[in-house]
């Protein structure tokens, strides 16, 4: 008897790993299979794949394992992070993430698409073109989606290669989308996360006087400011930029209302682009009235801010608190938007950006567009500045949110600014 026992609790567990590992097989299946059973340059599957932009330009095409890439260099550079290369440098590039897409893999069949797949994304890479040279050889990153379709039409990352003729030695930073995997101390553009918690915490912010003298002294450090602002309301603070007034603002605020919004606003957490998780941010919480709370508020101590995060933010301000999430494949009309802000605090900071713009930018450095932006320039310890300007064209005909980052370019207006004209001037031209 004791040995028929034995034989049968065996049986079971042979039969429990059996199933455990059956399991765990098709698990690894969904979760994988793709990447198992199809690649791009896979000479078994039949027919001719492509990946093409929103204007039907192919980026790179594969017949019986023959890959090919744009015929254009400027092409091929300029979507180098966002297409990838065959060596599979780019774990986020287009080659890796959507490569059962492009084979015509099947969870039931497999690959059984003979005619081959053509998979069309939503960027246009004449505007990837126009961001690449805009850069001019600076390291950084620009991103241009549409808020209403969330659509992204531009995403360039520098420095880049071809993947054609790729470099034995390519630059620190090549194989990486600093769009979407990156994160940068943001300087003033985070000034837009602290103005949105005062909005909605600080009770009297719209009655209050801010009151700048060149520096303030918060807990016996000296924070000094770009510039001596005299008395302005916090509109005005915005427009100057006022490390004195966010200073104090950040303090009313509070340490526990600041963390909550930069996880609130997405700063600090992970996103999906299409199955693609990007970085998350950091902001970590100082201690009620120190100076580090203060820096933290105007975008230095040690908070870092992903493109791809701080895109998500403009989007939601421009299209009144909710937005559809930025996509390289496009949105069926199924899908559902992102809710961030309540409309009338979305409102509230479409003010504030418009005002920037007309009161400090000058609405003449932006010729014909209804810009909504703010600027950042960005300390980041060894004597240099990250350049940032990041915001939104308040225009239904061409509902554009934008990020750009030069690092190390200086500030953020004259350089980062300047990138982000170029490139929207361009995109509003081809949207006409």
């Amino acid at each position: 008897m004791k040995k028929v026992t034995r034989r049968a609790i065996s049986a079971l567990l042979v039969a429990a790993l059996v199933i455990a590992g059956s399991v765990f097989y098709c698990w690894k299946y969904l979760k994988d299979g793709a990447s198992w059973a199809s690649y791009f340059g896979n000479e078994n599957v039949s027919g001719t794949s492509s990946l093409t932009d929103r204007n039907g330009i192919t980026l790179v095409s594969e017949t019986g394992g023959k890959v090919t890439f744009s015929e254009d260099e400027a092409t091929r550079k300029a979507c180098y992070q966002t297409v990838g290369d065959m060596s599979g440098n780019i774990g986020t590039g287009a080659l890796t993430q959507f490569a059962g897409r492009l084979a015509g893999f099947n969870y039931i069949y497999g690959t059984t698409d003979s005619k081959g797949t053509k998979v069309k994304l939503t960027l246009d890479s004449a505007l990837c073109v126009k961001a690449y040279n805009a850069m001019n050889g600076r390291n950084g990153a620009v991103l241009v989606s549409n808020y209403k379709t969330g659509e992204i039409l531009c995403m360039v990352s520098t420095p880049a290669q071809d993947p054609a003729n790729p470099s034995k030695t390519p630059a620190e930073g090549t194989y990486l989308n600093k769009c979407i995997s990156s994160a940068l101390t943001p300087g003033s553009t985070f000034k837009l996360i602290t103005l949105t918690a005062a909005i909605e915490n600080v009770n009297d912010i719209y009655k209050q006087t801010f009151t700048c003298a060149g520096s303030v002294d918060v807990a016996g450090v000296k924070i000094n400011c770009t510039g001596v602002h005299g008395n302005q309301t916090v509109e005005q603070a915005l427009a100057h930029s006022c490390n004195c007034a966010f200073a104090k603002i950040t303090q009313e605020v509070g340490a526990d209302t600041m963390a909550a919004y930069a996880e609130k606003l997405g700063i600090t957490t992970t996103h999906s682009l299409d199955g693609i998780t990007t970085a998350a941010g950091r902001y970590d919480k100082a201690a009620d009235g120190s100076s580090d709370l203060s820096w933290s508020g105007i975008g230095q101590y040690n908070d870092l801010v992903c493109p791809f995060s701080m895109l998500r933010l403009v989007s939601a301000i421009g299209n009144g608190g909710s937005f559809p999430e930025p996509t390289l494949l496009g949105h069926s009309e199924a899908e559902k938007e992102t809710s961030m802000l309540s409309s009338a605090t979305a409102g509230k900071m479409k003010d504030f950006m418009s005002y920037n713009v007309q009161y400090s930018y000058g609405t003449g450095t932006f010729p014909g567009l209804k810009m909504c932006a703010k600027s950042g320039t960005a300390e980041v310890g060894d004597g240099n500045t990250h350049a940032w300007f990041t915001g939104f064209l308040n225009d239904p005909d061409h509902p554009y949110a934008f990020v750009v980052v030069i690092e190390n370019g200086g500030g953020g207006l004259r350089n980062a600014g300047a990138v982000a004209n170029t490139v929207l001037q361009a995109a509003v031209k081809a949207g006409d």
